[in-house]
């Protein structure tokens, strides 16, 4: 078992625990929690990764004061109340052989949200503000910093009672005791600052409150940036000093390695960084800290293979590696591992758009390619068929592929007709754009999992109402999904208008400068304009809204703003495309409706968001009209996240 990868299955002893293998599912925020307890939804979440073969679990932070409340749905430890949603968790855990600890946490300075809308006071070591949140903090007082300290304590004797198998201090990307620790951020001049000595006081007072009240026996250990990533972030040097103080005194079991900071953009991006950044970027941190220590060293950032994670464990760079969206997108991922069945892994694709980004919105986590990811109640188990029918799906794309995959794992007899030459739809075409390659990873993982459901599929194979009567379905999936949609526009002169999909394609672009006209505020228009960009054309990007990018996850938003002023694209925000002529490009601001004129202008791009393509007539195809079902893009367009629901969403009904 496991025999291709020897050094990710073997067990690890942390203190006085013992863990199956070297794979861990981070702490990560899932919205899957109610008024701060743990839910019957949390606990289904974690159970499938425990079932799927992880070797430890670390749950999403839980606040240790009233203080510590960052966002209105975060996992509290504030009250004797708590430990038996906590025990339960554990329970469901430990039946599937993997181990669980908590993360006890106290945010500082970096509030997102409040109960009520009003700004919140935040508390910090000292009155220093953060950039990203614009939050300016209240420095602590001697006594509020003794009500945290405490409230470790409390927390982590509350997750022993509750049958846990430890707790880690979360001092990673800027939260409080990094704060404390940072002297661009801690200026105090008493006990508790003035020096590094007095700066690292509040971690270490933290680690000992916490193994006081937790007893003997228990594992207390510690997450930290290996290096914060930001311009006012800890350094490397300072974080190395700090752990090796640490472990030399004995006061922690283990140590869990990241990087960046919540405080910046260009930080945060480090704490689920996109597909921009290559895998396991962070061992090299991990493995610094490791030489200075003698606990384990955990890492995580970007692992989502197996081969990656046996390289950094058998290289000695970290002893334990955290896959945590790899799970999110793959809770089997293990199991399948050490099956040798790896080529059956559902790899995550770093695009964060359901995991990271549903937290941001408030919303329970998911994943674009899975998801049944956060819905385990509802999709779990899927329903089983009281007679087996013939099910044809028109159309390869992302909801076609999933809607065959599942209506075949469920024991139908399913046929996918795809017109083109190869199944994908736009995603196709969102894997030709710069960094973006990745993307296609998730053609490969629908097809796969189809195929390997039984689902029959055929290419080039273009279906009209007439051949779908005649291959007798007893159902239909239409997802036939979209075209490029070409609003109406004063045109003078012939001017060279183009879409999207056939500039990446590689269509023939004039040269000169190039308007993106971007609608949408997605990947397309700004992809595109990167794209443009590394050949080397002046472009101009124009959007509708405040800012490029303003429906990506912020993290991969950041990452490609960066790049876009690096390549030195000019940003256009708050504009309407009107019209064009041979060299002039019209406009309209979308707040004062004035003109805005851009000349010296060769081509024009549209990036104006998409047409569904239906059609069929449901009324011909020789099925019963309840018998017809639509998902994707066909239905009206979206993003991949929307049609692979839909697609498993229908493939449930038949």
């Amino acid at each position: 078992m496991g025999v291709r990868f020897p050094h990710l299955f073997s067990p690890l002893r942390i203190g006085q625990v013992t863990v199956r293998n070297r794979i861990l599912c981070s702490g990560h925020d899932t919205v899957l929690i109610r008024d701060g307890e743990v839910t019957e939804e949390l606990i289904a979440y974690h159970e499938a990764r425990a079932k799927g073969g992880v070797g430890l679990i670390v749950l999403q932070v839980s606040g240790v004061h009233e203080s510590a409340r960052y966002t209105t749905h975060v996992l509290m430890a504030t009250d004797d109340e708590c430990v038996p949603g906590y025990a339960r968790l554990a329970q469901a855990v430990h039946r599937n052989g993997a181990k669980v600890f908590g993360q006890l946490f106290h945010p500082g300075r970096e509030i997102l949200e409040s109960k009520d809308g009003s700004a919140p006071v935040a508390w910090a070591p000292s009155a220093t503000p953060s950039e990203r949140f614009h939050v300016m903090p209240r420095a602590m007082t001697e006594a509020e910093i003794r009500e945290v300290l405490d409230g470790y304590g409390h927390a982590a004797r509350r997750l022993r009672q509750a049958g846990l198998d430890g707790v880690e201090i979360v001092a990673s990307h800027g939260y409080l005791p990094a704060q404390f620790l940072n002297p661009e951020v801690n200026t105090r001049n008493d006990g508790w600052g003035g020096d590094r000595q007095g700066r690292i006081r509040f971690l270490r007072a933290a680690l000992r409150s916490a193994r006081e009240e937790a007893g003997d026996g228990f594992v207390v250990g510690l997450r930290i940036s290996g290096d914060e990533l930001s311009h006012d972030g800890l350094s490397s040097e300072l974080v190395l000093q700090s752990v090796t103080e640490l472990d030399a005194e004995g006061l922690v079991d283990y140590i869990s390695v990241c990087a960046g900071s919540s405080s910046s953009l260009s930080g945060a991006q480090h704490i689920a960084p996109p597909m921009f950044q290559p895998a396991g970027y962070t061992a090299p941190l991990a493995a610094k800290v490791r030489a200075v220590v003698g606990v384990p060293v955990m890492v995580a950032g970007r692992i989502n293979q197996p081969q990656e994670a046996e390289q950094i464990v058998a290289g000695g760079q970290a002893d334990m590696c955290a896959m945590t969206r790899a799970l999110i997108c793959d809770p089997d991922l293990p199991a399948k591992a050490a099956d040798d069945r790896a080529e059956e892994i559902r790899a995550c694709i770093g695009c964060n758009q359901a995991c990271i980004g549903h937290f941001q919105l408030g919303y329970p986590i998911s994943c674009i390619q899975r998801p049944e990811t956060g819905r385990e109640r509802r999709f779990g188990v899927l329903p089983t068929i009281t007679r087996r029918k013939k099910v044809l799906v028109v159309g390869g794309g992302p909801a076609g592929l999933k809607a065959a995959a599942v209506a075949a794992a469920r024991g139908h007899e399913v046929e996918l007709h795809e017109a083109g030459r190869r199944v994908g739809g736009q995603v196709l075409l969102a894997q030709l754009l710069p960094g973006r390659a990745e993307f296609g990873g998730a053609v490969t993982n629908l097809e796969g999992e189809a195929r390997r459901a039984g689902a029959r599929i055929l290419v080039g194979s273009r279906m009209d109402g007439p051949a779908l009567a005649a291959a007798a379905p007893d159902a239909v999936v239409l997802a036939t999904g979209a075209r490029p949609r070409h609003p109406r526009l004063e045109l003078i002169d012939d001017p060279v208008v183009l879409d999207a999909w056939s500039v990446i394609r590689g269509g023939e672009v004039p040269r000169g400068r190039i308007v993106v006209a971007d609608w949408r505020g997605d990947w397309i228009g700004l992809g595109v304009a990167l794209q443009l960009a590394s050949q080397r054309r002046k472009v101009t990007l124009c959007v509708t809204g405040f800012a490029a990018g303003e429906h990506l996850q912020q993290y991969v938003r950041a990452a490609m703003l960066a790049q876009a002023a690096r390549a030195r694209i000019e940003i256009l925000p708050n504009v309407r495309l009107y019209g064009a002529d041979s060299d002039t490009v019209y406009l309209q601001h979308t707040l004062t409706e004035e003109p805005v004129l851009l000349e010296g202008v060769a081509g024009t791009v549209l990036a104006q968001g998409h047409d569904p393509v239906n059609e069929f007539d449901p009324v011909g195809l020789g099925v019963p009209a309840d018998r017809v079902f639509a998902a994707g893009d066909c239905v009206t367009p979206r993003t991949v996240e929307e049609a692979v629901l839909e697609g498993l969403t229908v493939a449930t009904q038949l």
